[in-house]
């Protein structure tokens, strides 16, 4: 019996140390902090890194956050892993955090707060105790776990790519090609004490829910290896989103007009070349850029940022979580983090864009030919010109579809001079296809257009009625009929 165990272990060991080779987790002098909770997978793996310590010629420690989340439990288990670590003399990192506190400082989820408090602790003691990499506990069911409730999240490829192997060259999985059942026939045969977490039975967690129940109906009902094909599955998705992400990189590296610390700006012209899927990983990379990683951002989030380039709007901005800036200007999106909360920018911005300007456009002479009519104004406070022509009712084009910086008016309608102005308080119009009249900034709210955006709006009126807000809607009043017979066609262009 005793040599079948020993077989076992070194089985087990071996599977282990060909995972880090394949993915040259360690290499020989690196110093390995590991990670150790007191449950069965880090305990498992604290063990199986010293077997192979010699192996690979490293220096090990032993970090443990104390989450502070069951009282005496999480008490208890600090000083499980403190005793453990003494027992092979190893340097043991212990810090007691108030992730709950943290977690409605941030409103975060408490998954997501004791992961940002954990990761944080680590990456600390690392910097500060000279470890060059940092060894999880992850295994294979998690893997399975996570793909699948990224799958019921609607999540894209890289999210039910599932837990990489390595991240970042310092973060390592040893464990990611072993099952729990493997892990806890390991401690079973060595006899290796570990404590158990009474939350992983929550089933008011989804995580639960599904290693408690989904996960054994899968295996019982369709597949008895379901998580080793899940991990299958995550490991083809994760290296065909490795190669794609090589592909794009030159993609968007010609997109890229400048970058700084914590900006990018793309041109847009470039990014509209590209298949809708390039385009929404072109905005993706942007926001990592910036950002450091992509949690919290959402399908819809890159929804808006696309529908931002395709709206044929000059201007517009979007607010995306952790402080993302989202900027059109022409032919540019720029992508930014801001210091502040943007609620505070959005404020700041509108009274540093206050503008307060007024045109007149004058009519034209009688008899003027259709020709010579063409007026261009410049609108030197936002860099844009604004052209007026005349058109005959037969030459009307199909202008449901001519965008939204274009619009036609019955002249018979107009009373010049029109005037174009900036959105002012108080600013009313009845909307092309509405009974009634309603507030400018209501409308604005309605559409979700920002504050900063709406300083910038142009209004364009005909003897003090709004005839258009300009870049959105037109006035009902001034659409043109199939009676109408002179139309007059307004534009706007980048000066």
């Amino acid at each position: 019996m005793t040599s079948l165990l020993k077989d076992y272990k070194n089985k087990l060991i071996k599977t282990v140390g060909a995972t880090i080779k394949a993915y040259r987790m360690i290499e020989p002098g690196d110093s390995v902090l590991v990670g150790v909770s007191g449950g069965p997978d880090s305990v498992a793996l604290l063990h199986i890194i010293l077997s192979l310590a010699q192996q690979f010629s490293i220096r090990v420690g032993v970090a443990h956050l104390n989450h502070s989340l069951r009282q005496k439990d999480s008490d208890d288990d600090a000083e499980f892993v403190a005793s453990f670590a003494r027992n092979f003399d190893l340097p043991c990192y212990i810090k007691k955090e108030d992730v709950s506190k943290y977690r409605h400082e941030k409103k975060l989820s408490l998954e997501e707060a004791a992961r940002i408090v954990r990761y944080r602790f680590f990456e600390s003691v690392a910097e500060k105790y000279m470890f060059n990499k940092i060894a999880l506990g992850h295994n294979a069911d998690d893997n399975a776990e996570l793909v699948i409730m990224q799958l019921l999240r609607g999540s894209g490829p890289l999210g039910i790519s599932g837990i990489p192997p390595v991240r970042n060259g310092k973060i390592i999985r040893p464990l990611i090609k072993l099952t729990k059942s493997e892990i806890l026939e390991f401690l079973a045969v060595n006899e290796l004490k570990f404590v158990l977490d009474k939350s992983n039975n929550d089933q008011r967690y989804l995580r639960n829910r599904i290693r408690h129940h989904l996960i054994p109906h899968l295996k019982s009902s369709y597949n008895k290896r379901i998580v080793e094909t899940i991990n299958r599955f995550a490991s083809i998705i994760r290296s065909e989103e490795e190669w794609i992400d090589d592909l794009i990189k030159p993609i968007f590296n010609k997109s890229v007009l400048a970058a700084e610390n914590n900006s990018v700006a793309l041109s847009i012209s470039s990014i509209n070349e590209l298949h809708i899927a390039a385009q929404r990983r072109i905005i993706r990379k942007a926001i990592a850029e910036i950002k450091g990683n992509l949690r919290r951002i959402t399908f819809s989030h890159i929804e808006s940022v696309i529908s931002l380039l395709n709206s044929g709007h000059a201007f517009g901005c979007i607010d995306l979580p952790d402080r993302i800036w989202i900027k059109r200007d022409g032919d540019t999106i720029s992508f930014s983090r801001e210091k502040s909360l943007l609620r505070d920018l959005y404020k700041k911005l509108s009274d540093e864009n206050k503008l307060s300007f007024e045109y007149r456009i004058l009519k034209p002479e009688a008899g003027f030919k259709a020709e010579i009519f063409p007026r261009s104004l410049l609108i030197k406070e936002l860099g844009l010109n604004m052209e007026f022509s005349k058109i005959d009712i037969k030459n009307l084009p199909d202008i449901h579809h001519a965008g939204h910086n274009v619009a036609f008016f019955d002249m018979d309608k107009l009373s010049f001079p029109l005037v174009l102005r900036n959105f002012r308080p108080g600013d009313k119009f009845q909307p092309l296809g509405m009974s009634g009249t309603q507030k400018v900034k209501k409308y604005f709210i309605n559409n979700k257009v920002a504050r900063v955006q709406r300083a910038k709006c142009l209004i364009l009126l005909s003897q003090d009625k709004i005839m258009w807000v300009v870049g959105y809607r037109i006035d009902d009043f001034f659409k043109v009929k199939q009676s109408a017979r002179n139309i007059l066609k307004v534009e706007l262009f980048l000066a």
